[in-house]
């Protein structure tokens, strides 16, 4: 996919990333690959919520079993996937920049708010999933709308200012401009938005998990 998207929008539309010219495709492609990995955390969890306890209902009506392990199985296995992708990033950076910042030890620090918000989000849909079956076809497009609608594909600043407050208001956002100050240009990123971020994030677990524990009582019922 991240050759299929490099080739669409570097090669077909020509696109320009800061002011930088589309030619070089290697950094086009890196810029490009933490929007990835970054939009992938959040769609991978957000996706698979909806279907984790309708899809075990043994663990729900024959067993006693912590249920609300279950979101957290599937952001671990979500993180496997982003931390092999993020190797092969910074792999990529070293062979075709030649250089490799000391600022990528501070990504973990920088998704941590989106992660929280991740696990709410997915604490919610599989809460939700139960009671209403098609959320799970939902979500699918949900996701892929914030993608389109983060600056994955081309920088905040390539947009018009009235656009840019709705862009602002996209969980993705911040991890992804932040991610690509760590990763990729060496820059620290700001303590000041990322600590809103971070109490946004424990907000949105919270009452993801809220919202989850007042919802289980029904679920066997239900399934």
């Amino acid at each position: 996919m991240l050759l299929v998207y490099t080739f669409i929008f570097s090669v077909v539309f020509k696109a320009r990333w800061g002011g930088t010219a589309a030619d070089n495709k290697g950094t086009f492609a890196i810029l490009l690959f933490v929007g990835l990995i970054v939009h992938g955390l959040f769609a991978e969890c957000a996706n698979r919520a909806p279907g984790l306890i309708l899809n075990n209902p043994s663990y729900v009506k024959r067993v006693v079993f912590p249920l609300e392990i279950l979101p957290w199985v599937a952001m671990g296995s979500t993180l496997f996937h982003a931390g092999i992708s993020l190797l092969m990033l910074l792999l990529a950076q070293l062979v075709l920049n030649h250089t490799m910042a000391w600022t990528a030890m501070l990504f973990p620090i920088v998704i941590l708010p989106l992660l929280l918000i991740t696990i709410g989000v997915a604490f919610f849909l599989s809460a939700i999933g139960v009671y209403l079956r098609d959320v799970s076809q939902t979500i699918g497009i949900i996701t892929t709308v914030l993608m389109f609608l983060a600056p994955v594909f081309y920088p905040r600043s390539a947009l018009p200012a009235q656009y840019q407050i709705w862009v602002n208001l996209n969980p993705l956002t911040f991890a992804l401009e932040e991610g690509r100050k760590t990763l990729i240009f060496g820059q620290y990123p700001s303590v000041e938005t990322w600590g809103i971020y971070l109490l946004v994030g424990i907000a949105t677990a919270g009452m993801g998990f809220w919202w989850f524990q007042k919802s289980r009582k029904g679920f066997a019922d239900v399934l």
